[in-house]
């Protein structure tokens, strides 16, 4: 009978590169449970009973020692924590990434469009201050023929809403100074539009605060998509009209009434 020898295979650069991914994993995941159970003031006892694994468990795991510990246990713990574990695989590498404003990108793509196709002149994100490169206009549109610079300000989710109402009002005043040295005739007048991506939470937060809204974008919505569609001039008062990136088009914002 001829015996064999096994011979043990070098570990390929793809599990040297695993490993050391998932000690990394382990290590992070690791932090994050102990942050959790102390801010939920558990004992690694308590936690691992609420799991339904020893205390020694959770102190390796809570080490960065948790590369072998089973799914099914993370999850637990994430349950237990109130914090659910979230995983997924990422884009295969080299592959193009989407950029991380790309909603907001498409908006003011379709407004620069909108302005060519109607004979204005139409500038990305122009600075109001040059020396301040983080106040710029979205899209600044130039309608000679009606002597209007329009700020038209895209958003495709909200933040701090107050503070976005005072920053377009501060660049609506910049953008006054910038209208009186455009040319040697009358100063263009300055017009302001919001246009807002068309989604369940932008309609549920602009439907939670109508007068609020009311007041700041007073201007009718149905002339601001006339004017941004087809060139026609825009009101004198600001108004908010809605961008629906399904059909990529404009639509009128219909005010509630009490």
């Amino acid at each position: 009978m001829i015996q064999t020898t096994s011979v043990r295979r070098r570990p390929t650069e793809t599990i040297r590169e695993a490993t050391r991914l998932a000690d990394a994993v382990a290590e992070a995941l690791g932090r994050g449970v102990r942050a959790g159970r102390q801010r939920l003031g558990l004992t690694q006892a308590e936690l691992g009973l609420r799991v339904g694994v020893q205390q020694a468990w959770i102190s390796r795991i809570e080490l960065g020692h948790g590369q072998a510990v089973p799914l099914a246990l993370w999850i637990a713990i994430g349950v237990a924590l109130g914090q659910p574990l979230a995983i997924s695989f990422t884009r295969p590498v080299g592959e193009a990434r989407e950029p991380v404003d790309a909603g907001h990108l498409a908006m003011q793509e379709h407004l620069l469009g909108l302005a060519r196709q109607t004979g204005r002149t139409a500038t990305f994100e122009l600075p109001t201050r040059p020396l301040d490169p983080s106040r710029s206009i979205d899209v600044c549109v130039r309608d000679a023929r009606h002597r209007v610079l329009t700020i038209e300000e895209a958003w495709n989710t909200f933040g701090d809403v107050g503070a976005a109402i005072r920053a377009t009002h501060h660049k609506q005043a910049e953008a006054a100074d910038l209208a009186a040295t455009i040319d040697d005739g009358p100063p263009y007048r300055v017009a302001v539009v919001w246009v807002v991506r068309e989604s369940g939470g932008n309609r549920s937060l602009i439907g939670h605060y109508p007068d609020i809204v009311r007041s700041a974008f007073p201007g009718a919505s149905r002339a601001w998509v006339r004017a941004l569609t087809s060139g026609a001039a825009p009101p004198s008062q600001p108004g908010l009209v809605w961008f629906d990136p399904a059909t990529d088009r404009l639509h009128e914002w219909r005010r509630s009434s009490h």
